[in-house]
């Protein structure tokens, strides 16, 4: 099994956060690898990773980073795949990771997504990886469905519950 999607965090501390788009694949069935790389501390790793995704069959990336958050930007300049970007809240509630994140220039596009806000990317991913593969789409449609099922019946408990000046 070859992975189709590449999640990157700039350490194991954001696992935590990561770990939503692996559990997300895992559903989907879609097979994906998880790497700890560095745009500060392993530049050299980050670039051959960047520059052989393609090849190796990688559809999508999606980079995790805090703070300076150059990683999916550093990763977005060295190939032509689509990345997605997760702004996670290491500092300033992850407001600086946001900024440095969405603020790329001209040519270096990176998707981003909420802060800490990996399970979007995942979606995101399948999303862009379903448009050639019906059998994909299928299962993000049922995914997306689950969620309107979930509101439905959250709205039927609502419905059950009673005060003195509700009207519904």
């Amino acid at each position: 099994m070859n992975p189709q999607v590449s999640i990157i965090m700039g350490s194991t501390s954001d696992l935590k956060i990561m770990e939503k788009a692996a559990i997300f694949f895992d559903e989907m069935q879609i097979p994906f690898e998880i790497h700890a790389l560095s745009a500060h501390r392993t530049p050299e790793a980050v670039e051959e990773f960047a520059r052989s995704a393609s090849e190796r069959g990688i559809q999508v990336i999606i980079a995790g980073a805090g703070m300076a958050a150059h990683l999916p930007g550093v990763i977005a300049s060295m190939t032509s795949l689509p990345v997605i970007g997760v702004p996670i809240s290491a500092s300033l509630k992850g407001v600086d990771a946001l900024l440095a994140i969405v603020q790329m220039p001209p040519g270096v596009p990176v998707a981003t997504v909420g802060i800490d806000n990996s399970l979007n990317a995942a979606i995101l991913a399948a999303q862009m990886m379903s448009i050639n593969n019906t059998s994909l789409q299928k299962h993000v449609l049922e995914y997306k469905n689950k969620l309107k099922e979930k509101i439905e019946k959250a709205n039927e408990t609502l419905s059950g519950i009673s005060y003195k000046f509700k009207t519904n």
